[in-house]
């Protein structure tokens, strides 16, 4: 997997590096590996950006490069020249050796070439950027951004927060949208969720030689099936349902029975030994497509087979597979009945293998009593639940949060471009409070987990985005809960599984518009089987 590195982490490495090299050697390649990805694309005539830090100096560097490469390289010189670091001004003096003209900022209008191969290089920002850009930094990336060829921003786009993959100063701020982004050192995190994710294009790392360090002091990793190989395992020829573990989906209210049906066909495809289906409402009969999907209907009052929603442990525990295997997905089409909410109290003790989605999670955010049931989990010995909530169910968990932790009870609760602001920070968050996996979706999905560990998801897209796919999600993820012991890398196979099936459906033609939540299970079948086939 690729390691991430967050702001503060870059430093040290960076610091310790230009304590040990001569000056200039980590400018010296970082310009190198601009001017060689620069070369790579389609374009003849360059025009550098260079802010006064040391992305500034990375840009003159690249410029004398393209320059001794016989390409036409200007550069745009923002900030005062006589205030650089010891570093950006030599780098500023080996463009003036070479004859390469430097121009001031105002000259930006003028050079932008849209009637030729023109690649613009941002080099205007770097990671220290603290607030909006202003004044004719703007200017310029308001320019930039409508200029027709290709951008390439070193390190960051400028405007991006590496670590939270925000635009500085929100709905103030602005963003170069590059076409590719070279970063240095290491990958950073805000270049994979959020807007970060928009912003970035493609994103290559440049380690400059420091490959090693910056894989020692990271934190946080991109997902990728090297994290989660054991869940890709060939089955074994002796092979039978039970070591498969049962799936019992919980959800199906009155008006949303599909919720239930979509999990328990994702369950089912993705692996799972035996799937029930417990709604709350009338339980279909069978399901005419997947017949194998066993009904079942939770009673209001008492009564068996089946659930009781009165809270005591015999109900709940008659559907709960046996500890050695089987999973529990509460919360697809579940609803947020008092019904709803008894039966999760009574659920939450008792369950090990255990996903929470949708409702199930607006209940728990709504619900002090349930807060607590749910971080009490790490002290009974039960594996951490996974909690798979889009970006206002996490909004509400996290205004929760923050007022049993006795926040401001009178701020108004959060909203979900606030989750957004910092999606890594708020999965952590969510994770440590309630001792539980916490996959966060959206654009760039996270995986926290209580320890610390977090992993950015780089599948999935637009397509995606429609209803019941979340639903999908769930039942896959209980699938690999009901065979596998690790709920964090469940979470992070299922993000990722999830995602790639989807990528791999656009391709085919199936999407990004009008994908259908239920022809996703299919398609993680297929991978699921291409992955995980006997060499």
């Amino acid at each position: 997997m690729t390691p991430l590195l967050t702001l503060a982490q870059l430093r040290a490495v960076e610091t310790a590096a230009q304590a040990a090299l001569p000056a200039r050697t980590l400018m010296s390649r970082a310009g190198a590996a601009i001017a060689d990805a620069a070369l790579a694309l389609d374009a003849d005539d360059f025009l550098l950006l260079a802010g006064p830090g040391n992305n500034g100096g990375d840009a003159f560097e690249a410029a004398a490069r393209l320059h001794r490469a016989g390409r036409r390289a200007t550069v745009l010189a923002f900030g005062d020249l006589g205030r650089l670091t010891p570093d950006s001004a030599g780098a500023v003096a080996l463009c003036r050796a070479a004859g390469l003209p430097i121009r001031p900022a105002a000259d930006l209008v003028g050079l932008l070439r849209p009637d030729r191969r023109q690649c613009v290089i941002d080099g205007l920002f770097g990671i220290g950027l603290q607030r909006a850009p202003g004044g004719e930094y703007r200017a310029a990336i308001e320019r930039v951004n409508a200029h027709p060829g290709p951008v390439l921003a070193i390190d960051l786009p400028s405007g991006i927060d590496g670590d939270s993959g925000a635009v500085v100063g929100g709905a103030d701020g602005i963003a170069v949208r590059a076409t590719l982004t070279v970063t240095m050192i290491g990958d950073k995190p805000g270049l994979h969720t959020g807007a970060g994710l928009v912003h970035a294009g493609r994103v290559t790392v440049a380690p400059i030689g420091l490959d090693t360090e910056a894989a020692a002091a990271a934190s946080a990793w991109l997902n990728a099936p090297d994290g989660f190989a054991a869940l890709l395992a060939p089955r074994a020829l002796d092979s039978h349902k039970g070591n498969s573990g049962d799936l019992r989906i919980i959800g199906g209210s009155a008006g949303m029975t599909g919720a239930a049906v979509l999990a328990a066909r994702a369950g089912l495809l993705a692996g799972a030994g035996r799937v029930f289906a417990h709604t709350l409402a009338d339980a279909p009969a069978y399901d005419p497509i997947h017949p194998e999907i066993m009904w079942r209907p939770v009673p209001a009052e008492g009564g068996s087979p089946g659930l009781k929603a009165g809270g005591e442990a015999a109900g709940p525990a008659s559907v709960i597979a046996p500890p050695a295997s089987g999973a529990l997905v509460i919360g697809p089409g579940l609803g947020q009945s008092a019904e709803a909410r008894d039966l999760l109290a009574a659920l939450l003790p008792v369950a090990d293998r255990l996903v929470l989605d949708a409702d199930a999670l607006n209940l728990v955010a709504a619900t002090p009593a349930l807060q607590a049931a749910l971080a009490a989990r790490a002290g009974t010995g039960l594996r951490p639940a996974v909690l798979t909530p889009h970006p206002l169910e996490a909004a509400r968990l996290l205004a929760a949060t923050r007022a049993s932790d006795g926040a401001a009870r009178a701020a108004p609760p959060p909203d979900a471009g606030l989750v957004n602001a910092d999606r890594p920070a708020v999965a952590a968050e969510l994770a440590r409070h309630y001792a539980s996996v916490v996959a966060l979706k959206g654009a760039g999905t996270v995986v926290a987990a209580p320890d610390g560990r977090l992993r950015i998801n780089p599948t999935g897209n637009p397509a995606l985005a429609t209803g019941g796919t979340g639903d999908v999600l769930a039942g896959l993820a209980g699938a690999l809960l009901a065979r596998d012991d690790d709920a964090f890398e469940v979470a992070c196979a299922a993000v990722w599984l999830h995602g790639r099936a989807a990528d791999e459906l656009v391709a085919a033609g199936i999407g990004p518009v009008g994908l259908a939540a239920g022809e996703l299970a299919p398609a993680i079948r297929t991978l699921l089987n291409r992955l995980t086939r006997p060499a």
